[in-house]
This record gives C-alpha cells, sequence and structure tokens, in this order.
C-alpha cells in the first residue's frame, strides 16, 4: 500500500523549532524525490523545502532559506522537516508529497502526485 504520514506538528512559540517527520510506506526513499509543502487559511498550496533525488539538490523558497532542513533517514524510511525559528508566518498545515514523473517542476504543488494527510503547524505566542 502507497501511503504517506506526516507527524510532529503542534503548537509552538515564536522562535521555536519543530521537526516533522513523513513515513514513506510502499515507497523505497532511495528512489524518489520527496518535497515539504504547506497550506495556510485562504491561501494556495505552496512548496517550502524540497529534495531531488535526481540530482540530489535541495530547494528552500526564500521564507525557508536558513531556517528548514530536510533530513532523509533510509533505515527508516522516512523524511523529516527541521523547522527553527518559526514565526506566525509559518502557520498552516504542512504535508509531504512525492512526484512521479522522471522530469517535474521541482516543489510546484500540481507536480506531485502522492501526498500525505497533513500535520498542523501552529505558531503563536
Amino acid at each position: 500500500q502507497v501511503q504517506l504520514v506526516e507527524s510532529g506538528g503542534g503548537l509552538v512559540q515564536p522562535g521555536g523549532s519543530l521537526r516533522l517527520s513523513c513515513a514513506l510506506s510502499g515507497f523505497t526513499l532511495d528512489y524518489y524525490s520527496v518535497g515539504w509543502f504547506r497550506q495556510a487559511p485562504g491561501k494556495e498550496r505552496e512548496g517550502v523545502s524540497c529534495y531531488n533525488n535526481g540530482d540530489f539538490s535541495t530547494y528552500h523558497t526564500d521564507s525557508a532559506k536558513g531556517r528548514f532542513t530536510i533530513e532523509r533517514d533510509r533505515a527508516k524510511n522516512t523524511v523529516y522537516l527541521q523547522m527553527n525559528n518559526l514565526t506566525p508566518e509559518d502557520t498552516a498545515v504542512y504535508y509531504c508529497a512525492i512526484p512521479m514523473k522522471l522530469q517535474f517542476r521541482l516543489c510546484a504543488p500540481s507536480e506531485y502526485e502522492y501526498w500525505g494527510q497533513g500535520t498542523q503547524v501552529t505558531v503563536s505566542s
């Protein structure tokens, strides 16, 4: 069964950190690219940080640069998004997703076919 399951969201104060997890089943992490996306209320879903398994590159949006990091644990078949120095603007539902095409626009939501259910991140004092 093909499945992506996110966890690790919650309520955190501004300046705090969270580590989100994306556990893959039915996919072997070695062979797939994985992206992290988020959707805030009233806004479109946007790419945040994405890993390209084709060239082993990682892309971060401007808002994520210097604060977010993607980590891959091959033994656990899990991808993590380490988020530091969080601000209220980071409040959103966070999703992980996998594209199935060999060539795709990195971190463009429409290019990703398989999605997890999402995990809520709320940054508030």
